[in-house]
């Protein structure tokens, strides 16, 4: 039997400890990330760097950038190139015949640097959404509504369940502003750690449509719950992000395509701490998983051993008997008389004895094999046979006179 509880621990462990070390890189990443303290520094710190910046431009424009790479045979310049190099040949197949076929030497990606920052501020918008129930006014609201019911379960109880019926997000431009300059942020939405505020949440009565019918399908309408989630205006973010100028001069943070993306009511200092708290507790959870999985993969291991130990030890004792019986059975062909072979039996010198308890005689045969070497009680318990390892069909019980 495979022993999948260890397996999946192990596993567990190793999903933990990838985690883990994700969760630290990214703490690490935030320790190196250049901090701006005020957003108008912001901008000089791009114009500084203008050199080692992706020149980001709108969906209508043109990728450039100040220090683009040449492409070594095209001539060509580009802000990625990815070079590879391929190895063609023929080989000889089982078949006699060449076919083709290729393998990879090389690859190989260079790409212009970009810029991690991480910028605190204040949300805002020239445009912001007004929640329908509570009033507030912000850049990114989630809307739900969820029926709540009663069903009739199989045993013919009611229970209580819910079903979303409607989830939908609004969001608008907006920016970060801290008094000395704005920023605006790109897909906040697809960030890690942004928590929207619950807004308002609304309990409705359920249409009287549909009762009836709803009554005979086993439901019970209870109620609508409509929840609003907001990020209301003038919450103060922190947030990490790739920092781009576009043509026009504005500044945007977004998802870096390599690095990490947040959007925390945390600020840095609290984030790095968090992350590295998270990645210690993954590290240790991975320990412990691995641990335990050693020790159900050991107590398999040892369990299997001594099954087939004494399995070996069942089969010794089951040929050695075998042997006996049949010197015995050859001895008694020479000349014995039946009653003197009866005699021999009582007086203990052939005993016909169970090969598994070696205490009650055998009194059992299997099917279909026909071996004859076990009493009823250690039959009960078998379910092959020992002499031929051939699968207990039946188990026959016989008596002597």
């Amino acid at each position: 039997m495979v022993p999948w509880g260890g397996i999946s621990c192990c596993l567990s462990a190793a999903a933990l400890y990838l985690l883990g070390r994700s969760t630290e890189r990214d703490a690490r990443c935030l320790k190196s990330i250049a901090r701006v303290d005020q957003l108008k520094e912001l901008a000089q710190l791009l114009d500084a760097a203008h050199k080692v910046l992706p020149l980001v431009v709108t969906v209508s424009g043109r990728v450039g950038s100040d220090e683009p790479i040449k492409c070594e045979h095209s001539g060509l310049r580009g802000v990625i190139v990815e070079k590879t190099a391929e190895q063609h040949f023929l080989k000889l197949n089982d078949a006699g015949y060449w076919i083709q076929d290729s393998a990879l030497m090389l690859s190989m990606c260079k790409e212009v640097p970009w810029y991690l920052v991480t910028v605190s501020g204040r949300v805002g918008s020239d445009e912001p959404i007004k929640c329908e129930h509570s009033g507030l006014r912000g850049v990114i609201v989630e809307k739900t509504a969820e029926q709540h019911f009663l069903k009739l379960n199989d045993a013919g109880y009611w229970i209580q369940d819910s079903a979303l019926m409607l989830s939908m997000c609004k969001e608008v431009p907006w920016y970060l502003d801290d008094g000395t300059g704005r920023v605006y942020v790109i897909g906040a939405r697809g960030a890690t750690g942004l928590a929207l505020t619950i807004g308002s949440e609304v309990f409705e009565e359920p249409g009287s449509q549909g009762g009836t019918l709803d009554y005979l399908q086993g439901l019970k309408m209870l109620e609508i719950k409509r929840t609003e989630r907001v990020l209301p205006t003038g919450t103060p973010l922190t947030v990490v992000g790739e920092a781009v100028k576009d043509d026009i001069g504005t500044i945007r943070i977004q998802q870096p395509h390599r690095g990490p993306f947040y959007v925390s009511h945390e600020n840095i200092d609290q984030l790095i701490a968090n992350l590295g708290k998270w990645a210690r507790c993954y590290k240790y959870a991975s320990v412990g998983f691995t641990l335990f999985g050693v020790y159900l993969l050991a107590k398999h291991a040892f369990q299997y051993v001594m099954d087939r130990r004494r399995h070996w030890e069942l089969r010794k004792r089951v040929l050695a008997a075998a042997a006996k019986r049949t010197g015995q059975d050859n001895e008694g062909s020479d000349g014995q008389a039946e009653d003197e072979s009866d005699t021999t039996k009582k007086d203990g010198l052939m005993p016909d004895l169970c090969v598994i308890c070696l205490e009650q005689e055998y009194n059992s045969v299997f099917v279909p094999c026909g071996h004859m070497c076990c009493c009823m009680v250690c039959s009960s318990h078998l379910t092959n046979c020992p002499l031929c390892r051939r699968r207990i069909e039946q188990v026959v019980r016989t008596f002597r006179h």
